[in-house]
């Protein structure tokens, strides 16, 4: 079709809200997909200009020069220039822009376009159009600019306005070379204050420098270095500012920019100074612009207009700093732009939602509504079929609106839900909706004002993605992605009955159909997967008899068949034309033509038919694309992400018509639809928010095409006449849905529509809308309704068998139940197993596989959360417990809270070991290099004046090893681990190697130092452990004496904490876990084997003979120990139990005297023995807490050694934070040298740039001035030359005709009187640019100067033409003089702000010299100034000395007493006035008190009458009215009352079944309880001799542990004594050496610091 047919655009229709502006005094242009949208506001028509490239980007107009420009939407795209309203291109402009352009603008006085370029260089272009040349350029200047605004009164100011910033960009003229320089604006704080950057002030001279250093900058601190680096500190160093939001330029040449935060500022773009109009946090702010963000701006006559965010729009005017509102307008919508015309006549308002408003403040404030289109996306757009040809669309924000051929919006409708999917029935005037929640809608559309909802069905759970009719309008089909496909009777006489449904494998991707008269079928075609198509055929006859759907719904194989189909590639869409399958293929990026076989009886629905492709095409370049078939069957569209749209033949592919109708950035084309003569295509966007009607215009030999397309379309309008009258008036009479609707159905609740259209709320069955506060609960769908009937309806005809079926079944059940109790009480062999009583096995079985696989899945989740803790754990030890060379633990004392811990330590790294090698490499040689160089006499008498480290070794080597001073070297480390010979002194640290090495050694230091404080910690720590084990010993024989003695003390049991034994936090006992342990198989059998094991051994043993009779003579033991004499008793003789005392005999009284002495003798022996063990168990107590308290004062001293080493820690560590700070700001003072230095190199490079700059425009403007004084003399010359021209004429004619020669037209006041195009901006400057144009003007305005009527009397026209002429030469002789004045005006300003540049570069660079000096000089001095650490004896304060010389000349003695009584008395008076403040204060806070309850009270009253005023005022709804007025309150009274005794019944029968129930569980509770109870007793009846067997076997435990403990005791206790004794003798030893060593360190320290004692003495 590409050399038969072509595309016109007939209208477009959609508003973004993103461009809108004007293009001339009564025409507004927006940009709307792909193409541009005139309207005029007087005549309301529009008119669609195409773009002639790919797509339209940003867009620019100037209404009053009517120009626009916009750019394309490619790579590498262009810019186009046009005029209005000739729609003429005046240029094309190829930039260097690689991606697209952020923003356009177009400048008032000069051919000139600015614009911005995005991705990757983000450059700023200032173009000449009528040249299509750049004249200046500037990149990466554009990189958060959202727009550009030239200044009206002048080109050469352009401001660009960013996302957070404000740019004004000056462009310098010079001749043919123009410049760009950036003036940044800096906007105040957020708060409305100006910011202060958080940089350090400059440095100062001062010969005292800081003690921490020099002051440096940020940059020098960081080390960041070049331009990058100081916008990143600009951006981290300071506040957050205003974000400007709004623009516009004053007649002033200054700016008002809004700001979102609510600030309205003026910036001079001269002296870039910002002022604060407008304050909203301020209290005198005008209360109407507080919460006013200022999104648009707009200047007129009085001030500017300003718009908020609500639907207000203010007149402001601005006097200075104050500010007013003049006139207020309120608008329906909120308002979001607003600007004036050119002619300063119009004001036009917009909103986001589509509204636009006009206004004439100069004649009225009345607005007028222009244009409601709405704004969003549209969803879908279908064409009616019907004899109105009406356009159908849905938006996203499921407003349905109807549109005329000529796209005027005729009625509209609010679904209130996410619409998917749209069809126009053939039939009957009405639409068919899907939404997201599976439901579909059926709108009436023959009121096309008022387009209305008769009905509504829910279908499936998941959106309804495919709505299609057959084109004689039999049936609708319905598609989702749940696999169902449901046939509905399309005529609303059936009313919209669902036939019924079948079923597709997969996902339904796409759903087309195709009605076959010849053989009364409709085919339908299902794309269910990527490869596989479904095609089913339906007879056209009524399908409502039972055998062509089943009960439930689902069409039978009688009526229905299906024939299956699959293609080598996957589809992206496919469409059925009468024998053939339409398909694109997003992997080939083809068009694909598929053959359906013909005969299909023979195929069952499983066999699947191959089939390969006929035909195949190139498609879209960018994919996925969809196919949609005209009615007529003979086009074929195409539409894909690109945005094109694309027909072609269906007989030959090949050959296409194209047209780019949507943006190919925003996603291309959502929908198509033909309209039912296929000569009118209908398309909706994807993002672009448009929807465009396009006509197929063909020439001559297309129109035999066009013809039978009309041909076809006029006889379906043919046959489908009849059926379309009698269904169309069905479906008028409909009533509108309502509750009386079939099942499902709620109640639709009228609602407000902007743009006046009617509304239908059914949110409450799109639980998808997201504008609804709460989902409502979900209906069921027609499926279920139905087979919820059927169940029911089964119900109650089979009931009397349920019943039957469910007593069967508990008969069963209770005779099972019976069984297995009796198997429970039969013998082993005879039980049945559990498992045996199980009826269904299989569910059984599928019952355990579900638990099995439950619990596999849980244990698996454990273990990869044990897993996962254990790595955790691993990670942890690894790093901060196994990494450690020396744990971390603690000694904590027996008698106090004291506890000494001692220091972690890790291994040195191979880095540290090899660090610390190499200094001490370094220093030996350096020791060595200081010792041979001081052998000579000079050096060694210079030696003996420094401090040097060299003098001082040398020293120690020839006079012997002499302490230093403390005090002097800053630490005191060397009493603790002696000295360190390769230490450097402080007072020798210049370099940063030595500051390096002396911190590598310190912190050897440090480590040395902890390291032997831990071997005392672990000495004394292996003492603790000591004494624990002595202590519990001693606590064993204790335990032993007051088990003789029948005690009950609580023993003193000490032992190691957590602290003391960090290791135990990393091991967990099984008494920490407090859950039941869960044995594994292999466990389980592990403790089975332990335990047989154990019984095989106890059995081994046996029971002797000898064993029982020892027990019962001796306890056990063969002699009598003396330990067990309490335990000893005297046996009576046996006649004193026998026989009273009278009836003894002589020898029986022996006897019994005998027996009473031992006893006597006993109890002597038995006090003597508890008296020895009480004094034992006193002793052994004693000595524990000896031993303790004297472990204390070790853990003491080794506290106070601690605290020793904190300190020489603390101090070498502080000595090493010193050194590191000083690296730190040596390197520092280098990365400000280094910056300084590529500054200066920086600038010196711009220095030489604007040097020669400046020498070659002196040299141009030299030679400039030359021409320009030739110019004038040649001027001068024609003036003098003109009566020479005329000798040959009379003098006063000469004269006269001077006077002629040397009157001018005013040009300029005649513009000014003909051009009123700017009202606001009159003075405009002039410059040589605009030297052709006033050329032109004024020959043309001498034209009339040059007229017949105008010639002088006397003069003939022979004389008179050439008067003419030389007036002309001279006229164009003066107008050069004058073009070459201003260039010279505009080179001379060139030229002196190049030289101020040149000099402000000279003066920077002096600068920057002068502070590259004082840098090096502070350096210098820094360096030199060491700064060491000294030590100072306790109690000794250095304080400075100034001013402590007290002066009493004015002083005065008085006695102490009268002063205290003085100071008494002001004591008292103070107070008294204290309490009378008090006083004051209360009563003042109780007059606020009821000044406060009085205005609480007040503002009660005022809530009072507010309240009072809106229950006045209160709107009562039709139901509540009816309430009120108590209309049929008592038959809603008694249908409550029906309902709520209905709802006790049913709780009561619900009661009555569930007391059932639980007597059932109490019966089967009790059983139990029965059962276990015999349990427990047979239980209770073995526990005696299970309990006598346990006792016997621990008797026989005990004294075989205690025969084979006695001796290990006895060996152990006399170690303990000799180790004891050798303890003794060596602390002793110790004790002489410590009070020798005590001795000679009083000796040394009266030898150095002798008292005053001695010194009087001597």
């Amino acid at each position: 079709m590409d050399g038969t047919g072509s595309f016109e655009v007939r209208w477009i229709r959609g508003f973004t809200n993103k461009s809108i502006e004007f293009v001339d005094n009564k025409t507004v242009c927006h940009k709307c997909g792909d193409n541009i949208c005139f309207l005029n506001l007087e005549t309301k028509k529009q008119n669609v200009f195409q773009s002639p490239g790919k797509g339209i980007g940003a867009l620019a107009v100037n209404g009053i020069t009517r120009m626009f420009a916009f750019s394309e939407e490619k790579l590498s795209p262009s810019i186009f220039v046009y005029i209005y309203p000739e729609l003429q291109l005046k240029n094309e402009l190829k930039s260097s822009a690689q991606l697209d352009f952020t923003s356009l603008s177009l400048s008032t006085d000069g051919p000139y376009l600015a614009c911005c370029s995005s991705l990757p260089d983000h450059t700023i272009t200032v173009w000449n159009w009528e040249n299509a040349e750049p004249i200046c350029t500037k990149p990466h200047a554009g990189l958060d600019v959202n727009s550009l605004m030239f200044n009206p009164l002048s080109w050469h100011q352009l401001c660009a306005l960013g996302k957070c910033s404000l740019t004004v960009w000056n462009i310098e003229k010079s001749a043919n070379i123009h410049l760009m320089k950036p003036s940044v604006i800096e906007l105040p704080a957020n708060y409305g204050s100006y910011v202060e950057r958080l940089v350090p002030t400059s440095h100062t001279v001062t010969e005292i420098l800081p003690n921490f250093g020099l002051e440096m900058t940020l940059s020098a601190i960081s080390g960041l270095m070049g331009e990058k680096a100081e916008s990143i500190l600009n951006k981290l160093c300071t506040k957050a500012r205003l974000t400007p939001s709004a623009i516009c330029w004053t007649p002033t040449s200054e700016l008002y920019v809004g700001c979102v935060e609510g600030f309205l500022l003026r910036v001079d773009p001269e002296s870039l100074s910002v002022s604060v109009i407008f304050n909203p946090t301020t209290a005198d702010a005008v209360p109407e612009l507080r919460n006013n963000n200022f999104q648009s701006l707009s200047l007129n006559q009085n001030g500017f207009i300003a718009v908020g965010k609500e639907s207000t729009v203010h007149c402001v005017q601005v006097k200075g700093t104050q500010i007013n509102i003049t006139q207020t307008w309120q608008l329906e919508e909120p308002v979001t732009t607003v600007m004036y015309s050119p002619d300063c006549e119009t004001l036009l308002f917009t909103s986001n939602t589509g509204q636009i408003y006009v206004s004439n403040p100069t004649q009225s404030d009345v607005i007028v509504k222009l244009l409601d289109v709405l704004s969003g996306d549209f969803v879908v757009a279908a064409v009616s079929h019907t004899d109105t040809n009406i356009c159908v669309s849905v938006r996203d924000s499921g407003v349905l609106q109807l549109w005329s051929t000529d796209g005027i919006c005729l009625g509209s409708l609010s679904l209130q839900a996410e619409v998917t999917s749209l069809a126009c029935c053939p039939i009957a005037q009405y639409a068919a909706v899907g939404t997201a929640s599976g439901i579909v809608l059926f709108i009436d559309l023959n009121r096309e004002q008022q387009p209305r909802l008769v009905h509504r069905v829910r279908l499936h759970h998941t959106p309804v993605d495919h709505l299609v009719f057959d084109q004689e309008g039999h049936y609708l089909l319905t598609g989702a992605s749940d696999s169902y496909i449901y046939v509905l009777d399309a005529k609303p006489s059936k009313k919209f009955s669902v036939i019924g449904y079948t079923v597709v494998l997969g996902p339904i991707l796409s759903l087309s159909v195709q009605c076959i008269r010849d053989s009364a079928q409709v085919k339908v075609l299902a794309q269910c997967s990527g490869q596989q198509l479904t095609v089913l055929s339906l007879p056209t006859r009524d399908l409502s008899g039972p055998d062509c759907v089943d009960r439930h719904g689902c069409l039978s194989t009688l009526v229905l068949k299906a024939s299956t189909y699959k293609v080598p590639d996957p589809l992206d869409s496919c469409v059925l034309g009468v024998s053939e399958v339409f398909a694109y293929c997003q992997k080939r990026r083809t068009l694909q033509r598929f053959e359906l076989p013909q005969n299909t009886d023979d195929l069952s629905s499983q066999q699947v038919v191959q089939l390969k492709p006929e035909q195949e095409v190139r498609g879209h370049p960018v994919g996925p694309a969809s196919l949609f078939l005209s009615p007529h069957r003979l086009w074929l569209a195409s539409v894909g992400r690109d945005g094109l749209l694309l027909i072609r033949e269906t007989a030959s592919m090949e050959r296409h018509i194209e047209l780019q109708c949507h943006s190919r950035r925003l996603g291309g084309v959502r929908s198509v639809s033909f309209s039912a003569d296929s000569q009118t295509v209908l398309t909706a966007g994807l993002k672009d928010c448009s929807l465009v009607c396009t006509d197929i215009r063909t020439n001559s030999t297309g129109a035999g095409k066009m013809k039978e397309a009309t041909r076809y379309s006029q006889s379906m309008r043919h046959v489908l006449k009849n059926i379309f009258n009698t269904e169309n008036h069905v479906l008028i009479d409909l009533p509108e849905w309502s509750q009386a609707s079939p099942a499902g159905s709620v109640k639709p609740e009228e609602s407000e529509v902007s743009g006046g259209g009617h509304s239908v709320d059914v949110t409450e069955q799109d639980e998808s809308y997201n504008s609804l506060p709460s989902a409502p609960p979900s209906h069921p769908t027609w499926l279920e309704s139905r087979r919820e009937a059927i169940i029911k309806e089964d119900n109650e005809q089979y009931s009397e068998t349920k019943k039957n079926l469910k007593k069967t079944i508990i008969e069963l059940r209770h005779d099972i139940q019976e069984m297995m109790h009796e198997n429970e009480h039969l013998p082993e062999i005879e039980r049945l197993e559990q498992d045996e009583f199980n009826l269904d096995v299989e569910e059984q079985r599928s019952l355990e596989a579900m638990v099995e696989q439950e619990v596999t899945r849980v244990r698996n989740e454990i273990q990869l959360e044990i897993l996962a803790k254990c790595y955790l754990r691993d990670v942890l030890r690894r790093e901060c417990w196994e990494s450690l060379k020396v744990k971390g633990k603690a000694i904590k004392a027996f008698h106090s809270e004291q506890q000494v811990k001692n220091y972690p330590l890790k291994e040195p790294t191979d880095k540290e070991v090899e660090d610390l090698q190499r200094v001490h490499h370094m220093r030996k040689m350096e020791i060595a290099a200081s010792t041979v160089t001081s052998t000579g006499p000079q050096q060694r008498k210079l030696n003996k004046s420094s401090n040097t480290t060299s003098v001082k070794e040398e020293e120690q080597g020839e006079e012997g090893p002499e302490a230093e001073s403390a005090a002097v070297t800053g630490r005191f480390s060397a009493e603790l681990i002696g000295s360190n010979p390769y230490i450097y002194d402080q007072f020798c640290l210049k370099t940063t190697e030595q500051k390096i090495n002396q911190i590598i050694l310190l912190q050897d230091v440090i480590r040395h130092i902890k390291t032997a404080f831990n071997i005392d910690f672990e000495a004394v720590y292996k003492q603790k452990v000591q004494e624990l084990n002595r202590v519990k010993e001693r606590n064993r024989h204790i335990t032993e004496i007051m088990l003789e003695l029948n005690m009950k003390e609580k023993l003193w049991e000490p032992g190691l904490t957590l602290s003391e034994q960090p290791e135990r936090l990393l091991i967990v006992d099984h008494s920490e876990i407090k859950a039941e342990r869960y044995l594994s198989p292999e466990e389980k059998k592990e403790e089975e084997r332990k335990k047989l094991e154990e019984q095989k051994r106890s059995g081994a043993k046996g029971d002797t003979i000898r064993d029982r009779a020892l027990d019962d003579m001796m306890d056990g033991v063969i002699e009598v120990k003396k330990d067990d004499i309490l335990k000893m008793e005297i046996p009576a003789p046996g006649f004193v139990f026998t026989k009273p005392d009278k009836d003894w005999s002589e020898e029986e009284k022996k006897v019994y005297k005998e027996y009473e002495k031992k006893n006597t003798d006993l109890s002597e022996e038995k006090e003597k023995y508890k008296k020895s063990i009480e004094t034992e168990m006193r002793k052994l107590q004693a000595s524990s807490m000896d031993a303790t308290k004297r472990f204390d004062e070790t853990l003491s001293k080794l506290f106070e050694k601690k605290v020793k080493c904190e300190m020489a820690i603390y101090q070498e560590e502080l000595k090493a934070t010193y050194l590191v700070y000083s690296v730190l700001e040596e390197d520092e003072i280098r990365n400000r040298d280094l910056e300084l230095k590529l500054k200066i190199k920086k600038i010196f490079a711009f220095k030489q740039v604007t040097g020669r700059e400046v020498k070659r425009h002196e040299e141009e403007l030299e030679f400039f001035q030359e021409s320009y004084e030739s110019t004038v003399a040649e001027d001068k010359v024609l003036d003098k030359d003109f009566r020479k021209e005329f000798f040959d004429v009379r003098s006063h004619l000469v004269d006269a005709l001077y006077k002629l020669f040397k009157s001018r037209p005013r040009v300029q006041k005649m513009r000014t009187q003909t051009d009123n195009s700017s009202t606001l901006f009159k003075e405009q400057r002039l410059c040589g640019s605009q030297a052709p144009d006033a050329l032109s003007k004024m020959l043309k305005a001498m034209e009339e100067l040059d007229a017949p009527e105008n010639i002088p009397v006397g003069v003939s026209p022979q004389i008179w033409e050439k008067f003419c002429l030389v007036r002309r030469v001279k006229v164009e002789s003066e107008q050069k003089v004058k073009v070459k004045a201003l260039t010279l005006a505009e080179m001379h300003a060139f030229l002196q702000k190049r030289r101020e540049e040149d000099s402000s570069a000279q003066q920077e660079l002096k600068n920057l010299y002068a502070e590259l000096q004082r840098l090096h000089r502070d350096k210098h001095r820094y360096l030199e100034d060491i700064m060491v650490q000294l030590l100072l004896i306790q109690g000794q304060v250095e304080v400075s000395t100034t001013g402590l010389t007290a002066d009493y000349t004015d002083s005065v003695l008085s006695i102490r007493r009268e002063l205290e009584n003085l100071n008494r008395i002001i004591r008292t008076l103070g107070e008294q006035k204290i309490a009378t403040m008090v006083e004051y204060k209360d009563f003042r806070k109780g007059i606020i008190k009821l000044q406060w309850e009085q205005r609480m009270k007040g503002m009660q009253i005022e809530h009072l009458n507010t309240k009072a005023r809106d229950i006045q005022m209160l709107r009562l709804l039709e139901e509540q009215q009816d309430y009120l007025n108590k209309t049929g309150r008592d038959s809603r009274v008694s249908k409550q009352v029906s309902i709520l005794e209905k709802t006790l019944s049913f709780q009561e029968k619900t009661h009555l079944k569930s007391v059932k129930w639980r007597m059932k569980n109490i019966e089967q509770l009790n059983r139990q309880a029965a059962e276990k109870a015999k349990e427990n007793a047979t239980v209770q009846q073995q526990l005696p001799d299970m309990q006598v067997t346990v006792a016997e076997r621990t008797h026989i435990y005990e004294a075989i542990a205690s025969e084979d403990n006695h001796a290990a005791k006895t060996e152990e206790r006399y170690q303990e004594i000799l180790l004891r004794s050798k303890l003794e003798e060596c602390a002793r030893a110790q004790a002489e050496e410590l009070a020798s060593l005590w001795a000679e360190v009083e000796r040394l320290r009266m030898k150095n610091f002798p008292s005053l004692d001695q010194l009087k003495h001597d």
